[in-house]
């Protein structure tokens, strides 16, 4: 599909692709930036925006995980078990989000932004953790189930999806935040595979615009687990960054 963009947006296209990348490696909701953009800039119906964004989606995730795979060896051992009801639940999402009803999406989604912010002001001391639980806990049933509903969320709309995935893996399976950033990448690429095969089947998906912002995403992405890799701290960071974007990803949907 043609690309219509002039160099001023073709410049902004560039950094937009860049950042979320980059913010979707180190905490995740990038898509309330790259969704707008779709919208506004590319002039998409919002439908094919939330489509055309999996193409970004899929490219990142798997070019972080493939960094976060060599960087921390061992780390997706097991992620199986997350990541099976994660797919199942992405393909009702993804069916869903075809005839979607925009207005109920935004406040819907929304809530849930400020039900997630609560859980992230009072509950630091859960993220924050760098240790283990038991692996028999991690593979409860809760976990089963909480990654289901996640898949049908991300499946859905995508965006903040990351951060209800760091919620399940650090407040369900036990997971310290630093290793469940890691793992959420895994997840989001392996069930949006499915998500992604719907949108294009339904001819929901642009794929010039999708390409083209998956490149610099996956360029972002690199980066990304490049910085948290080297930086000390990096979950008090990772905590910092996820109460701005949960914040500003809330007010997004009721403005």
């Amino acid at each position: 599909m043609d690309i219509d963009l002039s160099l001023v947006d073709f410049l902004l296209f560039a950094f937009a692709g860049l950042f979320t990348g980059v913010i979707n490696t180190l905490a995740g909701s990038g898509s309330l930036i790259t969704l707008p953009i779709f919208i506004f800039m590319c002039g998409l119906p919002p439908s094919v925006a939330n489509a055309t964004n999996r193409i970004g989606v899929f490219m990142q995730s798997g070019v972080a995980s493939f960094r976060y795979n060599k960087t921390f060896p061992g780390l997706y051992k097991g992620v199986e078990w997350l990541a099976i009801p994660a797919v199942f639940g992405s393909i009702i999402g993804s069916k869903i989000a075809v005839d979607l009803d925009e207005k109920t999406m935004n406040y819907s989604i929304g809530v849930l932004m400020i039900v997630m912010l609560i859980v992230l002001l009072f509950k630091p001391q859960k993220w924050l953790q760098e240790t283990l639980d038991s692996g028999e806990k991690k593979k409860h049933w809760s976990s089963l189930l909480a990654f289901f509903f996640i898949g049908i969320y991300g499946g859905f709309l995508q965006a903040g999806v990351g951060v209800f995935l760091l919620a399940g893996m650090v407040l369900v399976s036990k997971y310290s935040l630093k290793q469940a950033n890691g793992i959420k990448l895994l997840i989001t690429f392996i069930f949006t595979v499915p998500a992604l095969a719907l949108f294009i089947y339904y001819g929901k998906v642009h794929f010039g615009y999708g390409i083209l912002m998956g490149i610099f995403q996956s360029i972002g992405a690199w980066l990304g687990v490049k910085f948290i890799a080297k930086i000390p701290n990096a979950n008090v960071w990772i905590y910092r960054i996820l109460i701005v974007v949960v914040a500003i990803s809330a007010s997004k949907f009721f403005l």
